[in-house]
């Protein structure tokens, strides 16, 4: 069903799809045509016309209360497409504002009736329904009647190639708002099996293909067939407000309005009618000056996708290290969701990425984070670059009466070593924890300073003194929606979720949504480090 979500807005099937399962428990005709598979899903064969039958039947019932009855060798219509078009024509006629019935014209109104039992049922509109094809007149009166629309729906037999002219005669002095028309699509047999009009890239129809042959072919195929219906309408004109047609080919629609802007025809408008993996387009066009013409959909429409948050969830048992942890140097968190905004505030200042506190629901804390540069990159490595550097300092000799070596012969080799690891950002003295536990105590020292060099949030240079400072914080925007130059902006989301915290990530604008990952990953990692890691 890919194309669903660009079914017509106020399509009743366009967030909510049939249920096949909750059909089949109601209504046995239809049960005895669907199928589980493996996964449970229930399913139904469309290339079976008459599973494809008790479903239109079924959902013409459930959702319209109309009980309708279609013989398996004429066109079976598929409701939601069809549903499409009528609420393009309401949009199309606007509503009654002058307080008038709504009148319309189905030319070539099939077993079904389909069109005008819905446009009754739905709008009480009145419609003059005609069909050529005697079997198809016979069950469209029968539904007509049967469904107590005999008020509202006439159904006449009109001649072979008889479109508007012939159907209007006895009525000449009548004004249609609309006609609505789904004409026969092929040309010829070959045609209507795929035969050089099908591209050889595209996957077979997944439906059944079912109709009598005045109701799929016609001399030229569609688009001879609506010329026809222009032919007629420049001779009616105001007869009718709107003239409309469904077409089962793009290619057609392009030489059909060349042709009526070629006759002078000064309201023209097309849309896209999309159901499941099916495409249909209308055009409409009208000889009125004061109609409100729809605007066509856009050229460049692309199917939205929607983009799932990065998220990921923090564990009970992580939870209570991490609030040991919190409690030996700062007072508790009032709950676990605050804890985990207040560690990830600490971090993410620690990684100079801008952040601020958003309103939010009851149950959530959330931030607004904008990053200015990417700081959060390699620190793994250079993690292990900063270990290797400590772990290349000059040792002591085993000798005792080498070991009375002055501390300042090797505490500046230490600085130097320590100034060209910090040189290479402040990130290294955040994640030198790790590495201090595989180094003996000839390392500690280095330690020691590298940590008193973060706590006063100074960066060493390895040209500079060690107590040289970094960039002050003023070069820097003071809210992240004041940034202008940036990598990304993000909101994140905490909330509790069962006794667990649930971290989400959500995209709003910038450069690369790679880097919001990467940030995603890291926070999630850190956390769990220090979590885990010994007191």
């Amino acid at each position: 069903m890919a194309l669903n979500k660009s079914m017509h807005p106020r399509n009743r099937y366009k967030d909510k799809p049939p249920d096949f399962a909750y059909l089949a428990s109601k209504y046995p005709e239809f049960h005895q045509h669907v199928h589980t598979n493996l996964t449970g899903r229930v399913g139904l064969n469309f290339k079976d016309p008459e599973a494809v039958r008790a479903l239109t039947c079924t959902l013409l019932k459930e959702d319209f209360g109309l009980t309708i009855e279609i013989p398996l060798e004429r066109l079976i219509p598929t409701v939601p497409l069809r549903l499409n078009y009528i609420h393009w024509v309401e949009d199309l006629i606007g509503g009654a504002g002058d307080g008038a019935p709504r009148r319309g014209i189905d030319i070539g109104t099939g077993a079904s009736c389909i069109y005008p039992l819905l446009g009754a049922t739905m709008n009480g509109w009145f419609f003059l329904a005609t069909e050529v094809d005697d079997i198809c007149f016979n069950y469209a009166k029968k539904n007509v009647e049967q469904n107590g629309l005999s008020d509202l729906i006439k159904v006449v037999k009109v001649p072979q190639k008889t479109l508007l002219m012939d159907a209007l005669k006895e009525e000449s002095a009548m004004v249609y708002d609309f006609c609505m028309c789904n004409p026969p699509f092929f040309a010829n047999q070959l045609e209507a099996k795929g035969v050089n009009s099908r591209n050889a890239h595209r996957p077979p129809p997944s439906s059944v293909n079912t109709g009598g042959v005045t109701e799929i072919m016609a001399e030229g195929g569609e688009l001879e067939f609506v010329k026809r219906i222009i032919h007629d309408s420049l001779q009616l004109k105001k007869r009718l407000r709107w003239y409309s047609c469904m077409l089962g080919k793009k290619c057609s629609l392009t030489p059909l309005k060349e042709e009526l802007r070629k006759q002078g025809v000064p309201k023209v408008t097309h849309t896209e009618f999309c159901q499941g993996r099916t495409m249909r387009w209308a055009l409409a066009w009208s000889f009125y000056d004061d109609v409100t013409v729809p605007s066509p959909p856009s050229k460049k429409r692309k199917l939205e996708k929607v983009r799932k948050p990065l998220s990921f969830m923090v564990l009970q048992p992580t939870l209570k290290l991490l609030k040991a942890k919190v409690s030996e140097t700062a007072s508790p968190a009032h709950n676990n969701v605050e804890l985990i905004t207040t560690w990830m505030e600490k971090t993410l200042t620690d990684l100079r990425v801008l952040h601020k506190r958003v309103p939010s629901g009851t149950a959530e804390l959330s931030l607004f984070l904008t990053a200015m540069e990417n700081s959060w990159i390699h620190i793994r490595q250079r993690r292990r670059d900063h270990g290797r550097q400590l772990r290349e300092l000059p040792r002591a000799p085993p000798d005792g009466g080498s070991a009375a070596l002055q501390p300042a012969e090797t505490a500046q080799p230490a600085q130097d070593a320590d100034s060209h690891a910090a040189a290479q950002g402040s990130e290294v003295a955040e994640s030198g924890e790790g590495a201090a536990e595989s180094r003996g105590s000839e390392g500690k020292e280095a330690d020691s300073i590298l940590g008193q060099e973060q706590e006063s949030g100074m960066a060493v240079s390895s040209t500079a003194p060690a107590t040289q400072e970094a960039a002050p914080p003023a070069a820097r925007p003071s809210s992240p929606g004041a940034a202008q130059h940036f990598l990304f902006k993000c909101l994140v989301k905490t909330q509790e979720n069962e006794g667990d915290v649930s971290v989400e990530m959500h995209w709003v604008e910038g450069q690369n949504r790679d880097l919001m990952n990467q940030l995603c990953t890291y926070l999630k990692n850190t956390l769990h480090r220090q979590a885990s890691s010994p007191p």
